[in-house]
């Protein structure tokens, strides 16, 4: 008998702990409150910032001038020239002297010790970059270039310079490199009108180099003809790829 009460006095003590653990998770429960995700409050504040910066004005500054940049100092160029270019540069002084001085109010001279054509910036000067538009123009013409075609290196910033030798492509030497030169050129320079009429570039040959002058793209669609032509496709070949490339490029632009 004492056994029987003993076990019914157990359960009656885990049934009341079972009812007061339910009761406290109940009230739990009802005290639970559902919290803002601290997620959504970056968001926010990150757009807000977004927005802040979107309606702030960028502050606006006057273009500053040439003689401000420069700060007074004055700048130098000095540009070689060789043997062969002293009797052009000579007839032709006078037209390249006049778009130097005049419209690019820059000071030049040849000096006849170090033979180079110096290029010096003046308080007049107000293009920053004059002084690069005139050492292309003067380099252009030492190169090779007509006075007329060095002209448009002044007047258009989309021209560009470019120098490469026949050995940079394929390393040829005696007969080989005579061949692969008159292969560029063609006979009586056909080849190399051609190439210049449809790419509308200005091509150069001296010796072993080879100069050319154009936009960045027509530059290098005459530059890969003439790669093709040294080391050793028929001229026919090279004039339809390249006439195909000119067409393409045309339509793109």
């Amino acid at each position: 008998m004492a056994t029987a009460a003993s076990s019914t006095s157990s359960t009656k003590t885990t049934e009341t702990a079972a009812e007061m653990v339910t009761e406290s998770t109940e009230t739990h429960i009802d005290e639970f409150k559902s919290v803002k995700s601290k997620k959504g409050r970056k968001r926010r504040l990150d757009d807000d910032k977004m927005e802040a910066e979107t309606t702030t004005k960028r502050p606006s500054f006057p273009p500053l001038s040439g003689e401000n940049l420069l700060e007074g100092s004055t700048e130098t160029r000095k540009i070689p020239v060789p043997s062969h270019r002293y009797t052009p540069l000579k007839e032709n002084w006078l037209k390249i002297y006049t778009p130097i001085v005049e419209h690019l109010k820059l000071q030049i001279r040849f000096n006849l010790r170090t033979r180079h054509v110096e290029i010096k910036s003046s308080k007049e000067t107000s293009d920053v970059g004059a002084l690069q538009k005139g050492h292309d123009f003067v380099k252009a013409f030492i190169l090779g270039f007509e006075v007329e075609d060095s002209l448009a290196l002044l007047r258009l910033d989309e021209l560009f310079l470019e120098t490469f030798e026949i050995a940079d492509v394929k390393p040829l030497k005696g007969d080989h490199l005579s061949r692969a030169i008159g292969r560029v050129a063609g006979k009586g320079g056909k080849t190399k009108f051609t190439i210049e009429n449809v790419t509308k570039t200005r091509i150069v040959l001296a010796g072993s180099k080879i100069n050319i002058l154009g936009s960045f793209q027509n530059i290098k669609i005459a530059r890969t003809a003439i790669c093709n032509l040294i080391l050793g496709s028929p001229p026919s070949k090279v004039y339809g790829n390249m006439r195909a490339v000119a067409s393409r490029s045309a339509e793109r632009f």
